[in-house]
């Protein structure tokens, strides 16, 4: 019997199509460098075993194809024109059309510990991964008992972040209405469970060198 879950059976939306302006570096933070490559690939590195990748593409979108070609070239890239006015979720519907049962939603701006993004991938079940210090502009995470029970943009007295990262069944992602961001869509599935992560967001400038220096740390371990 095939599992629901396998990779076979899952679309990975890796949304792109920001412009990044509070990092200020003039590009989408998805070719920001790490470590001698750029983010975007630093990913897909680490999602080798999936053959339904959906990119979704708007600033700078032609060195974005550019970059991933180089790597692979069995991506594929959807357009958010609408990049400026428009948030996560409309970059979703655009790359849900078509997609598998299950879907993992990625935002291109994050940087995971290879080991916890791995467990996360093969968890057999919905799941949202959160995390402890992953930014300075977080999504805050009400976690109890193992579950996600709300996300938060503003003030939380939770521990945990969410940065984009979710495992969650098709179906539910089409029941958008007037949500403007996937949390918001998320927040009417609850409780969902927990995946820890160890991972770094890129917002700022902050972030960045946060990021860098935590991504150099593992790999000098």
């Amino acid at each position: 019997m095939d599992n629901r879950f396998s990779p076979k059976n899952t679309t990975v939306i890796i949304c792109c199509a920001g412009m990044g302006t509070r990092l200020g570096i003039g590009t989408t933070k998805a070719l920001i460098d790490i470590e001698g490559k750029p983010l975007i690939i630093r990913l897909l590195e680490q999602l080798n075993q999936y053959d339904d990748i959906r990119i979704v593409v708007g600033f700078d979108y032609e060195r974005v194809i550019k970059t991933v070609q180089s790597y692979r070239k069995d991506i594929m890239f959807v357009f958010n024109y609408d990049y400026k006015t428009t948030g996560t979720i409309e970059s979703l519907r655009r790359a849900l059309k078509c997609a598998r049962d299950i879907v993992i939603t990625l935002d291109g701006d994050v940087i995971l510990n290879e080991k916890d993004f791995q467990y996360f991938l093969q968890y057999e079940n919905e799941c949202i991964a959160v995390a402890q210090n992953a930014s300075n502009e977080p999504i805050f995470a009400d976690v109890i008992n193992g579950q996600v029970v709300h996300l938060e943009k503003y003030e939380s007295e939770g521990d945990f972040q969410w940065s984009g990262i979710t495992k969650i069944s098709r179906d539910k992602l089409l029941e958008f209405e007037t949500e403007r961001h996937e949390y918001d869509l998320l927040n009417r599935f609850m409780p969902l469970e927990a995946c820890i992560v160890s991972l770094k967001e890129v917002n700022t400038q902050e972030d960045y060198e946060s990021a860098l220096s935590w991504f150099k740390n593992k790999l000098d371990q």
